[in-house]
């Protein structure tokens, strides 16, 4: 199976700060196959690890690629992509 990519914008106000990079990293480990997120041309990471997550130093107005493979990666890339463009700073 090929492997799926999605090119994302971040939302929150703040970026990839604790608490959404949190919500981030526990969507992609509950999502059950691998995924990888990488800030620019920057290496992958895994996305279900959250100081991955924040060691990207993701800013609002980022853009992230995603990178998913397996059974139901369309379905996880759309979940964990509509997070990302969620501002979970404005609630």
């Amino acid at each position: 199976m090929t492997p799926l990519t999605r090119t994302v914008r971040v939302g929150s106000s703040h970026g990839l700060h604790a608490r959404p990079a949190k919500l981030f990293a526990q969507a992609a480990k509950d999502a059950g196959i691998p995924i990888t997120i990488s800030k620019d041309a920057g290496t992958p990471t895994n996305a279900a690890s959250i100081l991955g997550v924040i060691a990207l130093g993701v800013e609002r107005g980022d853009y992230v690629t995603l990178t998913a493979d397996g059974e139901g990666a369309e379905a996880a890339l759309d979940a964990l992509a509509e997070l990302l463009a969620t501002d979970f700073d404005s609630e």
